[in-house]
């Protein structure tokens, strides 16, 4: 049975895995794959600058290879794929993230595609991830719809405010060029059935794409390549982890 590890991005309790986990129910999945949410010790607040890239690299860095000798791949619960890189260095085992993933099934589906996101701060990393990954020149373009994110609840109890801006932003992305367009944070997946009922061209929710991108990956019997991602000369695991713990003991003190 393969088992997944989807690191959540946040230091969150039960209730709040919760809501990370229920990006599953928009898709159905094959036989025996097993799904467990865990998340990090401490990470930002919520993703606003290089400042807090800085940390969720560490953050998501951290648990992924404590965790990753239990599990057949690991999945980045966050849109800025943070920790991709070094964790593919890192362990032995698949490594996916959503932005990645989004970005190039988008091309898959269309010529052109447009990010539809909450919050104008987190349209930096997106713009810093598609340089990185060489399809900034097929971006529409990024629309926001200047709601500060609620990284615990989610949508819930906004709905009737949040799904018509986003909506009006997507269509304005499709008239921009979009053929695609891109759910901006894995924070959004509650809206993505209602964003798929009024809009005229495919919606992608960067979680459940994450997923099933793993799968296919996992039924491929594929992996990095190591020679993009070479293991380290000299690993540096347990100062990490110590880096961390500290935080930790920090933030509770």
């Amino acid at each position: 049975m393969p088992r997944i590890a989807v690191l959540v991005p946040f230091a969150f309790d039960d209730e709040g895995l919760a809501k990370r986990r229920a990006q599953q129910d928009s898709v159905s999945w094959g036989p025996g794959i097993d799904f467990e949410y865990i998340p990090v010790k401490a990470g930002p607040m919520v993703y606003e600058g290089p400042h807090d890239w800085m940390i969720a690299d560490l953050a998501m860095f951290e648990v992924g290879q404590r965790v990753a000798r239990d599990y057949d791949a690991l999945v980045i619960d966050t849109m800025s794929d943070s920790g991709v890189e070094a964790l593919r260095c890192a362990v032995e085992i698949p490594v996916i993230g959503p932005a990645r993933a989004c970005y190039h099934l988008a091309l898959t589906l269309g010529s052109s595609f447009g990010v539809l996101t909450q919050w104008a701060p987190w349209a930096a990393i997106y713009k810093k991830n598609m340089a990185a990954y060489g399809v900034a020149h097929q971006c529409a373009g990024i629309r926001h719809i200047d709601t500060p994110p609620d990284v615990k609840n989610l949508l819930g109890g906004k709905e009737d405010v949040v799904f018509p801006k986003l909506v009006t932003a997507g269509l304005e992305l499709v008239e921009a060029g979009a053929d695609v367009l891109i759910l901006g944070s894995t924070t959004m997946h509650e809206a993505h059935a209602h964003l798929v009922a009024h809009l005229p061209v495919p919606v992608l929710n960067p979680g459940p794409v994450s997923y099933k991108v793993c799968e296919a990956v996992l039924g491929l019997g594929l992996n990095h390549s190591r020679k993009s991602y070479p293991a380290p000369l000299v690993p540096k695991y347990e100062l990490v982890t110590a880096m961390l713990d500290a935080a930790v003991a920090h933030e509770t003190a």
